[in-house]
């Protein structure tokens, strides 16, 4: 499969988050052209302000794989991680990192800061911007415009 066939499962994984009532942000975890790991947003839902899409990916996947380290893996993610779920990818030694709409709120992969950079940091994670950024940003951008209606 291509990067662009992995984020569009990952964006209906963020929509499954959207119906939830969770900011739609989903991601898969790739091993070998398998997914070994899905997720998406629940922190709202499951009373935990680390259950992001990226680490219910990345616990998924670990499970699978019986062990915390998802060397040779690719992380796809609707959304630029932020830094706490930057922080997450390269203790995980994710060996790349897809991501589709930029945060420029959050954003720590090059957004805001940009974690995976960090020389300092003894793992860097390939990262590449931008697959299908339109539909995910799309899908962000119409969940937040429902909230403020439903404000009014």
């Amino acid at each position: 499969m291509t990067d662009t066939e992995f984020m569009q499962i990952a964006l209906a994984l963020a929509g499954e988050a959207a119906a939830n009532g969770e900011v739609p942000v989903g991601a898969i975890v790739v091993k070998d052209g398998d997914i070994i790991g899905r997720g998406s947003n629940a922190p709202i839902s499951q009373h935990d302000p680390s259950a992001h899409a990226e680490i219910q990916a990345m616990r998924n996947a670990a499970k699978t794989l019986g062990n915390y380290r998802l060397v040779g893996c690719t992380l796809y993610v609707t959304l630029e991680p932020c830094a706490m779920c930057a922080g997450a990818i390269q203790h995980a030694r994710i060996a790349r990192l897809v991501y589709g709409a930029s945060d420029p709120k959050t954003g720590a992969c090059g957004s805001v800061v940009n974690l995976m950079a960090e020389e300092k940091l003894n793992h860097h994670t390939e990262v590449d911007g931008g697959i299908l950024a339109a539909e995910c940003g799309a899908m962000l951008s119409e969940f937040f415009a429902g909230r403020r209606k439903m404000k009014q």
